[in-house]
């Protein structure tokens, strides 16, 4: 009887590194990444894009950081503190340097030398956009893109679970109605465009990760009024797929905090959908295999036009 299991992630890691796909640094969940591996991940990118040139997104950049404000405005660290990732450095005297140094040639522990810089790293790829659509938006809302660094304290040796990874996110703000329609028509869209490549994908209705016995009635609330879909596809299990998209409504979370009001002057409602593109390029070896150049032809005249 053949034991072999096809959807080993250890088996798969191993591969992706014989190939030369990724590369190992020590950092579990933070390999590094190969020249076809990025060849695949920016191709891809260019294909969302390409996808939703005639939405009019307005297309901002951010830095792989936010304001710890940002955050404690957000409320991120009640619902995600398990995910959170702080920025500290050194701020003290020579004296409090020395002694940083002894400790650290000493192999003592010497993080409590270091105070936080007021920064952290960015949790999610739209966090940064939405203080901007503060205020009465234009008829019709307010469409952005962003391709951001995320950080996730998820540590594992798993291949698709990364502490640090990379999100095309498409943000809307506009009247509740709007910003339903525009994410269930992406819903049908992205099922489209990750199909054309070949990846045998299905949507699901998802929760976040929330913290803590309180946190599972907010997940279990955040299912129920279906407020957040994802796209899911096997890469290192048949039975548990890999989130590849996700889509998720806000209704009127962040336009309460950022007072973002629609043109008839009512609070605003807001919604995002990301795709993870570690995870899609990762879903595309899984599928096709760690060769490009051997990918069915239809594939490669998507990625490859």
């Amino acid at each position: 009887m053949d034991r072999h299991d096809p959807y080993d992630p250890a088996a798969f890691q191993d591969a992706l590194v014989a190939h030369g796909l990724i590369v190992p640094t020590g950092v579990p969940g933070g390999y590094g990444r190969g020249t076809v591996f990025e060849d695949v991940l920016g191709r891809f990118d260019a294909l969302v894009l390409h996808t939703a040139e005639g939405d009019g997104a307005e297309a901002l950049m951010f830095p792989p950081i936010v304001a710890r404000s940002l955050i404690e405005q957000v409320g991120y660290m009640e619902s995600f503190p398990q995910l959170s990732g702080s920025i500290s450095s050194f701020e003290g005297s020579d004296v409090k340097a020395r002694a940083l140094n002894e400790q650290l040639r000493a192999g003592a522990p010497w993080e409590e030398l270091l105070s936080p810089t007021g920064c952290m790293l960015t949790p999610a790829a739209c966090y940064p956009v939405y203080p901007i659509f503060s205020g009465l938006l234009k008829e019709g809302g307010r469409l952005v893109t962003v391709m951001n660094w995320v950080y996730r304290h998820e540590p594992s040796t798993e291949p698709t679970r990364l502490q640090s990874f990379r999100m095309r996110e498409f943000i809307r703000a506009g009247k509740p109605e709007e910003v339903l329609a525009w994410r269930d028509r992406w819903l049908e869209r992205g099922l489209a465009l990750l199909r054309s490549i070949g990846l045998p994908v299905a949507s699901d209705v998802a929760s976040d990760p929330f913290f803590g016995r309180g946190g599972k009635i907010m997940a279990a609330s955040q299912r129920d009024q279906k407020l957040k879909f994802e796209i899911l596809v096997p890469v290192i299990s048949a039975t548990a797929p890999t989130a590849i998209c996700s889509f998720n409504w806000h209704q009127d979370h962040f336009s309460s905090v950022f007072k973002i009001r629609s043109s008839d002057g009512e609070t605003a409602s807001t919604a995002c959908l990301g795709f993870g593109l570690e995870r899609v390029t990762l879903a595309l070896f899984k599928t096709h295999g760690f060769e490009p150049a051997r990918w069915p032809a239809e594939v490669r005249a998507r990625l490859w036009p």
